[in-house]
């Protein structure tokens, strides 16, 4: 019985010892494939925290005005002053910053020269456009609508830019009354 407990005991020794080097070549490869993994991954992090924003110019209903890579529309903020934005919080969940992580870039028709950055309380780069802080609109869910323009919210009037960097003011042709519903920002249906 002794000896088939030892005998035992050796090919269990042996399976171990084969096995060892397979573990050891497992653990190994799964260590670089990690490594690999981290560097793909902050190689892709570093790459987009070079993005820099593109600012372009697109025709819709209102003219020609300023959008993002995206074509959405950019709007200015009558409430903000000496180029650095009013809207955060709250407003700046409705009227999202144009962001920048660098110095952006200027598309076709759009003035390099008009174009530049602003620090935004949270430490991120805002960019501007004729020294206005630039913002998309939320409820513009495609390329090219204006659903924004003109609007009156957290305080001021938001305006579509031309690439003039003004602010694109459409004529009103017909009168609107408005009444007080008590209805939480945006308009209720």
């Amino acid at each position: 019985m002794k000896e088939l407990s030892q005998r035992r005991s050796r090919q269990d020794v042996r399976v171990i010892r084969r096995s060892i080097p397979r573990m050891v070549v497992a653990l190994g490869l799964a260590a670089v494939l990690g490594v690999l993994g981290f560097s793909a991954a902050g190689s892709i992090a570093r790459g987009a925290a070079r993005a820099n924003a593109t600012v372009s110019l697109r025709k819709t209903k209102l003219g020609m005005v300023l959008v993002n890579s995206s074509g959405h529309t950019l709007y200015l903020f009558e409430k903000d002053r000496n180029d650095k934005s009013a809207c955060s919080a709250s407003c700046a969940s409705f009227w999202p910053p144009l962001i920048s992580r660098g110095k952006p870039t200027a598309g076709p028709g759009v003035k390099a020269s008009l174009l530049g950055t602003t620090r935004r309380s949270n430490g991120s780069l805002q960019v501007t456009y004729n020294k206005h802080p630039l913002y998309t609109f939320a409820l513009d869910r495609q390329a090219g609508q204006t659903n924004g323009e003109g609007r009156f919210a957290f305080g001021a009037k938001w305006y579509a830019l031309s690439a003039r960097g003004t602010a694109v003011i459409k004529a009103s042709t017909t009168t609107t009354t408005m009444t007080t519903t008590g209805c939480a920002y945006p308009p209720c249906p």
